[in-house]
């Protein structure tokens, strides 16, 4: 295994309660894309202590429409695991649910990537819409243990400066209608649906809202800013900045932020929780400028920052000023606190890709 991957595995684990830890125990998962940026980090976190949490079995289920993995096709021969190529609307008609005793379900299938959900919308509406209810409506009366749906800071839109950093009771400021709408609009209808079948229902629902997560996991072709900017570094390329820099984010490293995740998941409440990194924000420039930093000092880089016009027209349509969480809610109730420093990161994230080589893009 990749050795800062498997340092970053045994850092989330060893953040997790013993508590925490005793709750998965003997436990049968699902993961809904999992062949995504997260899902990769889930099977690999499963893959190293599916011995020691004694799991029954993880069902990973994907379109794969974005590609499979190298990962992927490893586990596909590791027995630990069931790896279905699968939409998630017919999840019902699998019967995996009756297949398996399913104790814990994380649910994050959906397109995150602006650039790929505005060239697929359609599938990213179903993912967070009706995939989502076949779920909801298989776990109906279904003694599940937990629920995990993954939303999106992005449900709060361009927030007012007033409302930054952003807790989790800001209704938003979003449009239901252009380019980035489809994957807005559908977590935020998402989040309703498992509103209401936790209400008439009962199911273990929890929601978070991750907040610019990158690291181990993420390939080098995404198309967001830390993987162009990886790739940069790996390949020895100019850094190419889309816009003017200025947009503000705080950025969250994977590790930390599966700990928040998980946490959520084995809360005791429905409620909906900020995952992020509430350090103090970087523009996309300086987001950059880490980058390049980093990879002077370790990774022989010698290119440079350079500004280039998107041949996207809707590159820069209604894209968030800011985005900075307000953790509150997470610490005082999951004891939730990343510590990963950005440029720490962005080094291991780095290095994790020099290290995966071609694995790194599928």
């Amino acid at each position: 295994m990749n050795r800062i991957l498997e340092c970053d595995l045994d850092y989330t684990f060893h953040n997790l309660s013993n508590e925490e830890q005793e709750k998965l125990y003997g436990a049968t998962i699902l993961i809904t894309g999992c062949g995504g940026f997260l899902g990769q980090y889930y099977l690999s976190f499963f893959q190293k202590y599916g011995k020691v949490l004694k799991l029954k079995k993880v069902i990973g289920i994907d379109t794969f429409l974005l590609g499979k993995s190298a990962l992927v096709q490893d586990l596909q021969h590791d027995s630990l695991f069931d790896i279905r190529t699968m939409d998630i609307k017919c999840f019902q008609e699998s019967n995996l649910a009756s297949q398996y005793a399913i104790d814990y379900v994380f649910h994050m299938a959906s397109i995150a990537s602006p650039t790929y959900y505005r060239l697929h919308p359609l599938e990213t509406v179903d993912s967070n819409i009706w995939g989502l209810r076949a779920l909801l409506d298989s776990f109906t009366g279904y003694p599940l243990k937990g629920f995990l749906f993954y939303s999106s800071s992005e449900v709060y839109g361009d927030p007012d400066e007033r409302c930054v950093p952003t807790s989790e009771n800001y209704w938003g400021n979003v449009s239901c209608i252009g380019p980035r709408a489809c994957y807005d609009e559908s977590k935020r209808f998402g989040e309703t649906l498992c509103w209401i079948y936790h209400k008439l229902h009962s199911i273990p629902i929890r929601i978070v809202r991750l907040f610019n997560v990158y690291g181990p996991g993420l390939k080098m072709n995404d198309r967001r800013a830390p993987a162009d900017f990886a790739n940069a570094i790996i390949n020895n390329e100019n850094i190419v900045i889309y816009s003017n820099g200025q947009p503000r984010r705080t950025f969250c490293y994977v590790a930390d932020s599966v700990i928040g995740e998980i946490k959520a998941l084995l809360s005791s409440d429905f409620d909906v929780y900020n995952i992020g990194a509430n350090t103090e924000e970087s523009s996309i420039l300086q987001l950059a400028e880490v980058f390049r930093t980093v990879g002077i000092a370790n990774f022989d880089y010698t290119g440079s920052i350079i500004y280039q016009k998107s041949e996207d027209a809707d590159y820069l349509t209604h894209d968030p000023q800011r985005r900075c969480p307000n953790l509150t809610k997470a610490k005082e109730q999951l004891n939730y606190s990343p510590t990963v420093k950005l440029d720490e990161g962005v080094y291991r994230y780095l290095a994790y890709l020099k290290e995966e080589g071609e694995r790194a893009v599928w």
